[in-house]
């Protein structure tokens, strides 16, 4: 049998290749020519150089990074703490309290007394502007501001005032209690003079399921406002009875601050009720309509307005930020704690 003729098709290379001489071979393979081993070597040797090089480079740039933004913080905290204290020109200090008054929030005794005594401290200062938006909060943390006032206004000798903004709530009308005067908007929310104890029970909700709560305590009332146990009328009046005590609290301090001024005539005065601004002159639980600027120019005579609330820095901001306060936010939720808002 004789073999087909091949054809290939144009364009096609034929597996067959001829073969290369030695001669064209050593001169592409690097490995034919003397001294190879030693040259490898050496661009290994050099190319692990470089990368350890860049390597530490690039270390002495991120702790490089991380010394400057710890040297913004210090110098931040520091600008902050001084910029008051070096204040000698006569002006008018600002301390806002926004927010829910609570331990840790931004509105905290901690932060608010903190500004308030760098402001008192300050013999620039001729007056204190207490600058409140605020629904309420803690009455504890209302009390020990509503305190800080009355001893560094007698300490210092100066003047405090409180300005309304949108809301001066329950908590927040405690501590605006305590100013020498009380402007407002003619909008603005004022009053709410109550307390409240909330929670929630799913005693109910949880025998339709079929779950079981297993609480062990060694007294009796160890689980009271537990909102997975039921609440009997023993523990429900000494609730009430605690509430009561602290709304009379709320009440004395109200009357102690406002002295004359209130119409104590006035229905629902002191049930909770929230009133208007401009209900509010009305009912003496404010003074008159105005803002801070009216305030620093028209009472204080101090037109030039200085800042000195406390504020979170920038590591807290991102500490809060990632979650720090949701935790204890949550943690909160699930305690039934008496707030006044």
């Amino acid at each position: 049998m004789t073999e087909p003729t091949r054809t290939e098709p144009q364009g096609f290379e034929p597996f067959e290749r001829p073969a290369t001489s030695p001669d064209s071979m050593s001169k592409t393979d690097p490995t034919s020519q003397p001294g190879w081993e030693r040259a490898t070597l050496e661009k290994l040797a050099f190319a692990s150089l470089r990368e350890q090089k860049a390597t530490r480079r690039w270390k002495t740039f991120v702790r490089l990074g991380w010394l400057a933004f710890f040297i913004f913080l210090v110098w931040l905290g520091m600008s902050r703490a001084n910029t008051a204290a070096t204040t000698t020109n006569p002006h008018t200090a600002v301390v806002e309290i926004k927010g829910e008054i609570a331990n840790g929030a931004d509105a905290s005794a901690e932060f608010v007394v903190a500004a308030m005594k760098t402001a008192f401290e300050d013999a620039g200062a001729k007056g204190v502007v207490l600058l409140i938006n605020s629904p309420g909060g803690s009455p504890v943390q209302a009390g020990i501001i509503y305190d800080e006032i009355r001893r560094l206004r007698a300490k210092h000798n100066k003047p405090v005032y409180a300005v309304v903004e949108e809301t001066c709530a329950s908590a927040a009308y405690y501590i605006a209690s305590a100013a020498d005067s009380i402007y407002v908007d003619k909008a603005s929310i004022v009053g709410s003079i109550g307390v409240l104890m909330d929670g929630f029970g799913f005693t109910g909700t949880m025998e339709k399921l079929g779950v079981e709560r297993r609480l062990l305590t060694s007294g009796e009332n160890k689980g009271f406002l537990d909102p997975f146990s039921p609440m009997n009328e023993a523990q429900r009046a000494h609730a009430q009875q605690m509430i009561d005590q602290i709304h009379t609290q709320f009440i004395d301090v109200v009357k102690k601050g406002r002295g004359d001024r209130l119409k104590l005539d006035t229905p629902g005065l002191f049930s909770g009720l929230f009133w208007s601004g401009q209900q509010a002159v009305a009912y003496g639980l404010a003074d008159q309509l105005g803002n801070v600027d009216f305030v620093a120019r028209e009472v204080i005579k101090a037109e030039e307005v200085i800042d000195y609330t406390r504020r979170d820095n920038v590591a807290e901001k991102l500490a809060k930020k990632f979650g720090a306060a949701m935790g204890d936010a949550s943690v909160r939720a699930l305690h039934a704690v008496p707030s006044i808002r």
